[in-house]
C-alpha cells in the first residue's frame, strides 16, 4: 500500500495569485523590520507575563508625566503597543497558514519520496534485464555511505 497523506493541486495561477497577494502584503506592512541574530538575542522580549504590567505601566505614565523624565517617550511606547496591537491577529493568521504549508510541504515530499523508494526497489530487481543498469547503480549512490577509513 503506498502512502498518500495529501492530495493537492496548485496551478501556475493559484501560485502567482498568492505570491501576488502576498508582495500586496508585503507593501502594505513596508516598515517591518529584519533583526540580525545578534540583536534579537540581546532584545528583552514582552512575554505573556509581561503583557499586563507594560500596558498598565504604560497607561498609568501616560496619566502622569509630571512624575517622569521628559526624555522617557511614552508617547511612542503608547504607539508601539498599538501597533502590536494590530499585528498580534495578523502573525496569529500568517503563522497558522504557515504551519499548514510547511506540514503540506512535507507531506508531499514524504509521499513522493516513499514511492520513490518503492520504486527504486523494483527498478533494482527488474530494471536490469530492461537496459536500465546504468540508471539504477546512479540512483543508487544516492543512499550510498562513504567507506570508513580504517584506524
Amino acid at each position: 500500500m503506498s502512502q498518500n497523506l495529501v492530495s493537492i493541486t496548485i496551478t501556475p495561477e493559484q501560485q502567482a495569485t498568492v505570491l501576488q497577494a502576498l508582495a500586496q502584503i508585503e507593501a502594505v506592512l513596508k516598515d517591518l523590520i529584519t533583526l540580525a541574530p545578534p540583536q534579537r538575542k540581546k532584545m528583552k522580549y514582552m512575554g505573556s507575563k509581561s503583557v499586563d504590567f507594560t500596558r498598565t505601566t504604560i497607561r498609568t505614565a501616560s496619566s502622569n508625566p509630571d512624575v517622569l523624565p521628559p526624555n522617557l517617550d511614552i508617547a511612542g511606547a503608547e504607539a508601539d503597543v498599538a501597533a502590536l496591537d494590530m499585528l498580534l491577529p495578523i502573525m496569529e493568521r500568517v503563522s497558522q497558514l504557515s504551519q499548514r504549508i510547511d506540514d503540506t510541504v512535507a507531506a508531499l515530499g514524504s509521499d513522493s519520496f516513499a514511492t520513490a523508494r518503492k520504486a527504486y526497489a523494483q527498478l533494482k530487481l527488474s530494471g536490469l534485464a530492461a537496459g536500465l543498469e546504468g540508471l539504477v547503480k546512479a540512483l543508487g549512490g544516492t543512499f550510498a555511505r562513504p567507506s570508513r577509513k580504517k584506524k
